[in-house]
């Protein structure tokens, strides 16, 4: 008979945080490109927008925007979409089905899932980057080089307050009001709140410069026509990524 202790069972440890968060990045990434409803949101309806605008200004001449100011304004939208109305939904049905919930109780935990999610709506708008600015340049669009770098700074601070609104929503209201919502919201600041067709900096108007598509189109296209930071925008839309953040933190429901 052996006289040697018994090994201990091997326990089980988690991956480590980052690796955590990359996984679940990842998984959502997959997620998003593989769903044909928000692969249309995300992807299609940003294109089909940058390739009729631009048919319709071979039509209509100077009265219609120029490709160099569509494009930038097309991955406003695309930003929008992925943040605001792509996070929003699928969180708000994750939220609904008890998803969120359970997840928050794994070694992944509340801030994990979050960070997650912030990895899959930076991968799905590279993405988005590249296919749209591939089409744009395609088509005669030709951004100031010098420009890029404050385009992807604004890029970047867009997607922080579009999927920090969108959060902010999905863990606010039923699933249902989220995809309401945030399609609505997206069309209506899509097509008039400035993120693809440029508004008057005169009289009332500018007041509408203070929401967050106006300040993120105008940002991406003082950045590609002009090659130039534009501070006052940036600082607007840092602003709503700030109080989105804070506010999701405030009122946000796991169940």
């Amino acid at each position: 008979m052996s006289t040697e202790p018994a090994e201990a069972p091997a326990v089980s440890r988690p991956a480590p945080t980052a690796a955590r968060v990359l996984a679940q990045g990842l998984y959502e990434t997959r997620n998003v490109l593989r769903n044909g409803e928000q692969l249309l949101v995300s992807l299609i309806l940003p294109l089909l927008v940058l390739i009729g605008v631009h048919r319709l200004e071979l039509i209509a001449g100077q009265s219609v925007p120029s490709i160099d100011v569509i494009t930038p304004g097309v991955l406003a939208l695309a930003v929008m979409a992925t943040g605001f109305t792509g996070q929003g939904i699928a969180t708000g049905f994750e939220r609904q089905y008890g998803v969120l919930a359970y997840l928050s109780t794994t070694p992944l935990g509340p801030v994990g899932l979050i960070l997650g999610k912030a990895v899959a709506v930076l991968a799905v708008i590279l993405v988005q980057v590249v296919v749209l600015g591939s089409a744009g340049l395609a088509l005669g669009w030709s951004p100031d080089l010098t420009g890029l770098l404050w385009l992807g700074l604004g890029i970047v601070i867009g997607a922080a307050a579009f999927t920090g609104l969108g959060l902010l929503i999905a863990g606010t209201v039923r699933a249902e009001a989220t995809l309401a919502l945030t399609n609505v919201a997206w069309v209506l600041m899509g097509a008039a709140g400035g993120a693809v067709f440029p508004l008057g900096h005169d009289g009332a108007a500018a007041a509408l410069l203070l929401i967050p598509s106006a300040s993120l189109g105008e940002a991406l296209r003082s950045a590609s026509i002009e090659g130039e930071l534009a501070v006052l925008p940036l600082l607007i839309l840092a602003g709503w990524a700030i109080f989105a953040v804070l506010a999701a933190r405030r009122w946000f429901q796991w169940r």
